[in-house]
């Protein structure tokens, strides 16, 4: 097995960091922490730089809060610093973990995304008959750093990035060793690697056809509920084995006629659907936005950035009338980005 190396001092590399500020700052351009960095950018740029070739990077500077969306979740963000430098290591590494990536593993990895994995898995449930769906107990909490840090090892040579990318998990922890914050560049990508070796396990050991894994969301396809369920006895030992992780007992071994839940919709063969839940979510966000636009919170750019990603995750699904339906009651301004004909802004 070829391991990547002579990657640390690129991550230090001047023009790296500066692509990754920008990378940092997409979106976020009037928010303090980003105009703080940017008035003394080369500066800023520079002092980072120095203190990964040093290697005595601040690291730790979190901020905490929860978030409902659809359940409850507590948000770990880190200090605007550190995502220059999570985009910065990302820019760098980013290839060599994909590399490692199969197919149908579609979570951070550029050319993939939610949408091609829907539309992937409802190519399958075509294809078979039953599917079981799974998902991780408490995932992102329960990532062994020491199982992680060997797999990495696997891949990159070089001992500063490896002793980077401790220190980083160190700075966080549920319980001893345990553990990667919810809501950083970095933990994203670490956890969709941490299941790389289940993908592999899965499609090469026990050559299962259909199989597509968002994050810790996967599901496999079979011709008959009897296999299905001898795969699901071997992948709940084996993640105990390996990787220290427990499925969530809310386990869907069901017909592919009859739909299947999948990352806020619903497939059937030849057919998706908006999920109830997504809905509710998509009327509740949308008329959150029009009020913040409508109280002067927003200016209208504001509200079409977020706008923008809200529509787009209803496209994947037949919901052009259950669009129509919300912008025509609630929407106060035009919506190029809805795909329906501009409609005049209320008083």
């Amino acid at each position: 097995m070829k391991r990547t190396g002579n990657l640390y001092l690129k991550i230090a590399a001047p023009d790296n960091l500066r692509l990754a500020f920008c990378k940092a700052a997409r979106g976020k351009q009037d928010r303090v922490e980003v105009m703080t960095f940017r008035n003394h950018f080369e500066p800023n740029i520079m002092a980072l730089r120095q203190e990964i070739l040093d290697q005595r990077v601040k690291l730790g500077d979190y901020r905490f809060f929860y978030v409902h969306d659809p359940k409850k979740r507590l948000i770990c963000a880190a200090c605007f610093r550190e995502r220059v430098l999570h985009h910065a290591i990302m820019n760098v590494c980013e290839q060599t973990l994909d590399a490692y990536a199969i197919f149908d593993s579609y979570a951070c990895r550029k050319g993939k995304g939610g949408r091609k994995a829907i539309s992937r898995a409802e190519m399958f449930s075509g294809r078979f008959l039953w599917y079981l769906k799974l998902d991780i107990a408490k995932y992102f909490n329960s990532i062994d750093h020491e199982i992680l840090m060997r797999q990495l090892e696997r891949r990159f040579k070089d001992r500063d990035l490896l002793d980077l990318f401790r220190s980083i998990l160190n700075t966080y922890a549920t319980q001893p060793g345990k553990g990667v914050p919810i809501g950083n560049l970095f933990s994203q990508h670490m956890a969709n690697f941490y299941l790389g070796r289940l993908d592999h396990w899965t499609k090469e050991v026990r050559s299962i056809r259909g199989y597509v894994r968002y994050m810790d969301d996967f599901v496999l396809w079979g011709a008959d509920r009897k296999m299905l369920k001898e795969e699901l006895s071997g992948i709940e030992h084996w993640l105990h084995e390996h990787l220290r992780l427990k499925l969530n007992p809310k386990i869907q071994l069901n017909r592919c006629a009859r739909g299947m839940p999948f990352l806020g919709y619903f497939i059937y063969p030849g057919k998706i659907r908006l999920s109830s839940s997504s809905r509710k979510r998509f009327i509740r966000k949308f008329r959150n936005h029009e009020k913040a636009f409508l109280t002067g919170e927003w200016t209208e750019d504001t509200l079409s950035v977020h706008v923008t990603p809200l529509v787009e995750f209803t496209r994947s699904a037949e919901s052009a009338g259950f669009r129509t339906n919300v912008i025509s009651r609630f929407g106060s301004v035009d919506h190029q980005t809805s795909g329906f004909s501009p409609k005049a802004r209320t008083a």
